[in-house]
């Protein structure tokens, strides 16, 4: 199963972050992919292999202005 994503889409993942929140926005993608908590602005990096293993859906995707 591959989910596309892209730059400035709005993610949901497998758990949430202790903040509450399970909202990340994706600011890089590259071979790792950062992401932004939407809660508490907390960003997370992480092997791209790995992001796909705990990406469960794209919640919203990016708009044509960012």
């Amino acid at each position: 199963m591959t989910v596309d994503y892209n730059l400035h889409d709005i993610v949901e993942m497998k758990k949430q972050h202790p903040c509450g929140v399970n909202r990340w926005k994706i600011i890089r993608v590259g071979m790792d992919i950062k992401i932004q908590c939407t809660g508490c602005q907390h960003l997370v990096m992480m092997p791209r292999r790995e992001f796909n293993r705990k990406l469960k859906k794209v919640l919203e995707p990016a708009t044509k202005q960012e």
